[in-house]
């Protein structure tokens, strides 16, 4: 398939495409006139690379979601997707932990300017 269609079928832009090949993340074959065709494998990749993407991967952190897809048909199960996955998990439960503190002070704050409100000087 050609790029226009490959990026209907993934609801993406011809640009977005062009990109992901310059981050070295699709690969599309070369027509005799220079075209790009992608098979549908290359679909599978970018449907794993924006649905990284909405999770808020970084295109450096996708990389090796891409190479365990190519070479076992899932994304997940290589060492290194496993490594990102182990740290991009760290990095959520810290914000996390930062929301939950935030929430905290919020709710002190409202709590005590609704007691003062009640009671005023």
């Amino acid at each position: 398939m050609l790029i226009g269609e490959l990026a209907e079928r993934a609801g993406t832009s011809a640009r977005t495409l062009r990109y992901y090949e310059e981050q070295g993340l699709v690969q599309p074959q070369r027509d005799a006139n220079g075209y790009r065709q992608y098979d549908d494998a290359e679909l599978r990749v970018v449907h794993e690379i924006r649905s990284l993407l909405a999770v808020g991967f970084g295109m450096d952190d996708i990389k090796p979601f891409v190479e365990c897809l190519r070479a076992t048909g899932s994304g997940h199960v290589c060492p290194d997707s496993v490594a990102v996955l182990r740290r991009k998990l760290a990095e959520v439960d810290g914000l996390l932990g930062q929301l939950t503190d935030v929430r905290q002070r919020l709710h002190t704050q409202l709590t005590q300017a609704l007691e003062h409100r009640e009671n005023p000087c």
